[in-house]
């Protein structure tokens, strides 16, 4: 979801610049949702569990885009089944450099320094077809209105509005629940807290959070992703790991405040448009092999926990100063 997430300003950008152009975006059905601020879009789903399973179901899918009437496709996610279309289109098929070796050597720490972020990675592939535009100029959508939402009669709005998603797929991106629980009791004395998530475990963590605390409301479980697109756009502040919720956070023009594990900013996957001051880091000169992998995934024994080496304190001052 976070990759998709990142797709949309950059999609936007492209949509404003090129008013003229049809774009098409194929996407998952649970994704769709992600793209609805962008006007003028069509939006096409791909069942990869239904019609579009396996090399028959490709075989579909090509078929279905080419009656479309498409001139080109912009690959932003060069994986097996995306590299399978570009076997069959050829021409007029352009996909992302992801910069792998980059990657690989901010890795194995033969280079420090930040790479190209993913979002300019995904401008570069539309300039393949003459799209040359900046992100000199940036707008985001207005605001949701909330009045048709349930929860919002409890939620006091008077108050700055914070979200917080406090999980993420790896558990060496993840701030222990125990110290987040600190944040959440100091700051929710002066602030609304919302806090997002998924899946029953996750569920079950927030919805116990929300209960022993004032002004924390839990969104995880019962609200769709729709209701949850539409608190996201009303934040003040987004707290999140190197994860999804970030992303869609970002794609409001929302501060967002990441705490960073043994990932880190300069792979290029930082939220959009958003300060390096907001990005909490481990501290290096202790964790020297930072980062240990690209995504999370991968990191010796001992430095699982380095992530829980950033204090409450640090995150509450860094709240502060933000917001």
């Amino acid at each position: 979801m976070g990759d998709v997430a990142m797709t949309v300003p950059v999609i936007r950008l492209v949509r404003k610049h090129s008013p003229g152009i049809k774009i098409s975006v194929l996407t998952k059905p649970i994704y769709q949702k992600i793209f609805r601020e962008i006007e003028d879009i069509n939006l096409i789903e791909f069942e990869d569990k239904g019609q579009h399973k396996g090399l028959i179901g490709l075989m579909r899918l090509n078929r279905q885009l080419k009656k479309t009437g498409i001139d080109a496709v912009i690959d932003l996610h060069k994986v097996l089944r995306t590299n399978f279309l570009k076997i069959i289109w050829g021409e007029n098929f352009y996909q992302i450099d992801k910069g792998r070796k980059e990657k690989e050597n901010l890795i194995n720490g033969s280079v420090f320094k930040q790479l190209k972020t993913s979002h300019q990675r995904y401008l570069d592939v539309f300039k393949n077809i003459g799209i040359n535009t900046s992100f000199s100029k940036i707008d985001f959508p207005k605001k949701i209105n909330l009045s048709k939402q349930k929860i919002s009669n409890k939620i006091d709005f008077t108050k700055k509005l914070i979200g917080i998603a406090p999980f993420a797929k790896h558990e060496a991106k993840t701030y222990s629940l125990e110290q987040t629980k600190k944040v959440i009791g100091s700051i929710s004395k002066k602030y609304t807290i919302l806090l997002f998530g998924g899946g029953e475990h996750e569920v079950k963590q927030l919805k116990t959070i929300s209960e022993e605390n004032e002004n924390v409301f839990s969104l995880a479980g019962g609200a769709s992703l729709t209701c949850q697109l539409d608190f996201i756009s009303n934040l003040d502040l987004m707290i999140s790991m190197d994860s999804a919720n970030g992303h869609l956070a970002a794609m409001y023009g929302v501060k967002v405040l990441t705490i960073w594990g043994v990932t880190h900013p300069y792979a290029g996957f930082a939220p959009f448009n958003q300060s390096s001051k907001y990005s909490i880091l481990v501290d290096k000169n202790r964790y020297p092999k930072i980062p240990t992998s690209i995504y999370g995934n991968k990191s010796p024994e001992e430095y699982k926990q380095a992530i829980n080496t950033i204090t409450p304190k640090q995150i509450i001052e860094k709240i502060q100063e933000i917001i």
